[in-house]
């Protein structure tokens, strides 16, 4: 028995893949863009002497590499359950 999702049941299915794709687009441009900023605020504050800055910058390096990988691993998990689902 092959069990997987029917995505052409829903109406505009296609246009549904459209938007979590440019969302998906959004979020890694705005991941690059954060851990920019916050690479050179923490390169900066780190050799003015500024440690609370340097600090913080830090955690946004930490939060953009975090938002890019789970990011990433939404949509390698997505392939995932959908291969896996259709040998159940």
């Amino acid at each position: 028995m092959n069990v997987f999702p029917d995505f052409g049941a829903v109406g505009a299915s296609g246009e549904f893949a459209s938007v979590i794709g440019a969302l998906l687009t959004y979020v890694l441009i705005g991941a690059v863009l954060t851990l920019l900023i916050s690479a050179t605020i923490w390169t900066i504050a780190a050799h003015t002497g500024n440690p609370y800055t340097a600090q913080k910058a830090r955690i946004g390096v930490l939060v953009a590499l975090g938002t890019a990988a789970l990011a990433g691993a939404g949509i390698a998990w997505a392939n995932f359950l959908l291969t896996i689902g259709d040998s159940l």
